[in-house]
């Protein structure tokens, strides 16, 4: 497998072997912070290639931007950590295991060490069966794959003494609840023929909208990362919006997560390994429109780059207000609970069953058909799922992740109660398990609700992650 890397200048052998063989730096005082960063281009290398994040078969011919791995790891002396995203929509747990196994083999770095994600731009190849409608293309799986374990062990291989700072700045008006409460009658029914009391995306500024159903988290996230001498080496940063879109048709693009890390180096003036990354929060209820206003028409990709300029500022108002620290604790832990899946009951098979048998669309409910194949798929599936979560303690700084598309009011639950401050929730990490909404969203219906290959964990499933969230908080804050 061939894939293009970022060629920068070579580091020192003793400083890889150490990364290889998977032991702290050579004379690294315990507690001082080393960091190296990898950035890995993987980008299709043939055409056309199928885009998941519709109900059908959106085929690409070209890039519109590349689409990258981005890798930081951070050692200091006695826990060693790396932190991958990938640009993409959704990565399945066993891609992201076999990554994570292949950069172990290079690195020396245990699998339970490594955090993996995926950004959630909705025009770039599929890389799960999510879909039928939607092929994979086992040769871009294999670059995937490849390129998330050289990312990391080019990470792993490039460490220098660093120090590092976090803060968060706030940025509500780009984060919009998409999920709202209007006029019943102009509901609808639902998939399954029944009536939900929200709509996911109504019309924008439509005067029988009511309220939204949930909130919204407005801030970004920043930690950053400095050469010894000052120099920017990375910046991760965390904003809770799901996508912004507007891509021209036809192409792939990394979205406004790919936008946010181009203007962040130009603006930093960052040369050399400088990797500038942006993880998806707790957006499985919040895009980018303004409901209570008409959607006006802006030429293709400016909506992209004006949210990603306005995270751009934010991240650097935080930056600003930061102290930046050369010894720093680091920990992590891993932990794999099952939940259980929503299976459909004999009358909800049945009736999926009839609506397939069903010749006249017209008879049945918008996207029908769709939701009955999922009920048969997922009727196939075991009674529970194992779910990986993750913590980390970066200092006073905590990041959890979560391998969802979780509501916002999960994330602020754990932001809330979480002993350390600020955290922050990585979403689409280390696999992918569909919608997590809270019971009480469950209970309100609505597209993110319905039973399907992208919603299927029990409806506790939000109050048993966080609780094991927190615990996993508490544990890496002693």
């Amino acid at each position: 497998m061939r894939f293009r890397t970022i060629s920068w200048s070579v580091v020192g052998c003793a400083w890889l072997v150490g990364a290889v063989l998977g032991l702290p730096a050579q004379g690294a005082e315990p507690g001082a912070l080393r960091a190296g960063t990898g950035l890995v281009d993987v980008t299709p290398r043939r055409w056309p290639v199928s885009m998941l994040g519709s109900f059908n078969d959106r085929q690409a011919t070209s890039a519109h931007d590349p689409l990258m791995v981005r890798a930081l790891v951070l050692d200091d002396g006695r826990t060693r950590l790396a932190i991958a995203t990938c640009d993409t929509c959704v990565i399945p747990r066993d891609l992201l295991d076999e990554a994570k196994e292949l950069a172990s083999r290079r690195t020396g770095i245990p699998v339970d060490r490594m955090l993996m994600a995926a950004t959630h731009t909705h025009t770039a190849p599929t890389l799960t069966d999510l879909n039928p409608k939607v092929p994979r293309d086992p040769e871009y799986l294999k670059l995937v794959v490849e390129g998330l374990a050289e990312g990391v062990a080019q990470a792993a291989g490039r460490t220098v003494p660093a120090r590092i700072g976090w803060g968060v700045a706030p940025l509500p008006e780009e984060v919009n609840n998409r999920r709202w409460f209007m006029r019943e009658e102009l509901l609808g029914p639902n998939p399954f023929g029944r009536m939900d009391r929200v709509r996911t995306n109504p019309p924008a500024g439509s005067a029988d909208l009511l309220r939204p159903a949930g909130p919204t988290d407005p801030d970004v996230s920043a930690v950053a990362i400095q050469t010894a001498d000052g120099k920017p080496l990375a910046l991760l940063a965390n904003y809770s919006l799901h996508y912004v879109g507007d891509v021209p048709s036809g192409t792939v693009s990394a979205d406004y997560f790919g936008e946010f890390a181009r203007q962040i180096e130009a603006r930093l003036g960052a040369s050399g390994p400088f990797v500038a990354m942006l993880t998806n929060g707790t957006s499985g209820d919040v895009n980018n429109i303004n409901f209570r206003e008409p959607r006006k028409a802006v030429p293709i990709f400016e909506r992209i780059r004006t949210v990603a300029s306005r995270v751009a500022d934010a991240a650097q108002a935080a930056c600003a207000k930061m102290t930046y620290q050369d010894r720093v604790p680091l920990a992590m832990v891993e932990r794999r609970i099952d939940l259980g899946i929503r299976k459909a009951s004999a009358d909800e098979l049945a009736q999926a069953k009839a609506m397939l048998a069903e010749t006249d669309e017209k008879k049945l409910p918008s996207l029908a058909r769709y939701y009955a194949e999922s009920a048969l798929i997922i009727d196939k599936y075991p009674d529970t799922v194992n779910v990986k979560l993750q913590a980390i303690r970066i200092g006073e700084l905590g990041i959890v992740s979560i391998p969802c598309e979780a509501f916002a009011e999960v994330g602020l639950e754990i932001k809330r109660r979480s002993p350390l401050h600020p955290t922050f929730t990585i979403d689409l990490a280390n696999g992918y398990n569909g919608y997590l909404p809270s019971p009480e969203q469950h209970a309100l219906g609505g597209y993110e609700t319905w039973r399907a290959t992208s919603s299927y964990l029990e409806v506790q499933a939000s109050r048993k992650i966080t609780a094991a969230l927190l615990e996993m908080l508490a544990e890496v804050a002693k």
